[in-house]
């Protein structure tokens, strides 16, 4: 019975936390949707297009001094609640912008609430498994995806029904609400902070007294810029693999027009598969060796890609790419929380700016190379992870007989 009373505690936990990842993936893949939209209504260019995708980006990676604030004031659970109801109020005051300059001003706000939920969602995930000792943050990262397809599918669905972006946006808002309210009675009640980890924790400690400052802010210890250097590169990888593999199936594999677009598909199917079953893996084998394989493996199957050349070896590649790179950030996320809430700002805004400004980069070195040679930097990217993983202090496999032992008491 007191094990069956456990599990529903985590379970009901974990639906409750997956509920801030699904309002996170859907209130960014809602506005993405219906980016051709704005651009109409707004008149802008295509420069002043990018320009309002960037600041978004700006924004995100600026929230880092903000996050940090918030998190050690209100807790990660307030802060998500609160940063997760902010951005699906932004959905109406985007959809109601009446210029460029003041969408600016909400798509800057919006990366704000990004960072902030990206954040606060990734602490408690990383407390639901840390209380419970079992892993889920892979599965919770697997419901991002799920929400960013739910928003794709309502964008059809209300483009079928109305061309009104106000109304699209007010109906996403009121799902976003409904989910935060969903998820709000079971959120975790943030505790105390402790201490890190074992590992880790006397290297932290010491870099930390080495480099206060006279107003008591602190550089980043070593271990938490090599978290970073990790989920950077995982990032880079992760959002050019979304945004340049259809283009280098159709100009680079001469896949036809019906085939090119499976590039992405297989990328994206791919990761949301693998972090399904990435839990598993990091129970059995440690978060380190999931990390350090999976990341050499996409390595290694986009170079195996690129060096074959050919529809079905980019196809192959790509598949090793999604299902190598996806358990990276799960598995940093958990490593960054161990360290502190300042750590998991820092490492999520880092995160956040590969996310965005990697495709962008990767483009230029296309632009002025090759195809070929911008996707050899996403593979370089990829083996980097294990570089960085080598360096960081993980945590160790969860006993298997905590998941399995609940499971089987059901």
């Amino acid at each position: 019975m007191q094990r069956s009373l456990v599990r529903d505690e985590f379970r009901r936990a974990q639906l409750a936390i997956a509920a801030l990842f699904c309002v996170l993936g859907f209130q960014y893949a809602t506005w993405a949707a219906r980016l051709p939209a704005l651009k109409s209504e707004l008149d802008l260019s295509e420069a002043e297009l990018g320009l309002l995708l960037m600041a978004c980006g700006v924004g995100a990676a600026a929230s880092f001094p903000l996050v940090a604030a918030l998190t050690r004031r209100w807790g990660s659970r307030r802060l998500a609640l609160v940063s997760a109801l902010f951005l699906g109020v932004l959905l109406l005051a985007l959809a109601a912008a009446p210029n460029y300059p003041v969408a600016l001003v909400v798509m800057c706000a919006d990366g704000v609430g990004v960072g902030c939920l990206n954040v606060a969602m990734n602490a408690q995930g990383a407390a639901l498994e840390a209380r419970h000792e079992r892993t889920a943050m892979s599965q919770l990262h697997a419901t991002f995806s799920a929400g960013s397809l739910g928003a794709a599918l309502l964008a059809s669905g209300m483009s079928a029904l109305s061309s009104s972006v106000a109304l699209h946006f007010g109906v996403a808002t009121v799902l976003v609400l409904l989910l935060t309210l969903f998820a709000q009675p079971a959120l975790l009640q943030d505790e105390k902070p402790a201490d890190a980890g074992a590992d880790g924790a006397a290297e932290q400690d010491a870099d930390a007294s080495r480099q206060k400052t006279k107003r008591g802010w602190s550089l980043p210890a070593r271990v938490t810029l090599w978290m970073g250097g990790a989920m950077v590169c995982g990032t880079v990888a992760e959002g050019a693999m979304n945004d340049w593999s259809a283009l280098y199936m159709k100009e680079v594999a001469d896949a036809s027009a019906r085939l090119a677009p499976l590039g992405i598909a297989v990328v994206s199917v791919m990761m949301v598969l693998a972090r399904l079953f990435a839990d598993g893996w990091r129970t059995r084998f440690g978060d380190a060796r999931v990390v350090r394989v999976g990341s050499l493996l996409a390595a290694a199957g986009l170079a195996f890609a690129l060096l074959a050349g050919g529809v079905v070896p980019a196809l192959i590649g790509f598949a090793c790419m999604g299902l190598g790179i996806a358990a990276v950030t799960p598995c940093v996320y958990v490593a960054a929380a161990r360290q502190g809430s300042e750590a998991l700002a820092l490492v999520a805004a880092m995160g956040t700016t590969g996310l965005l400004a990697g495709p962008p980069l990767i483009g230029f070195l296309a632009h002025g190379t090759s195809l070929v040679w911008g996707m050899a930097a996403v593979a370089v990217s990829a083996s980097l992870v294990s570089v960085f993983a080598a360096r960081i202090s993980w945590p160790a496999a969860a006993a298997p007989v905590a998941g399995a032992e609940a499971d089987a008491k059901v």
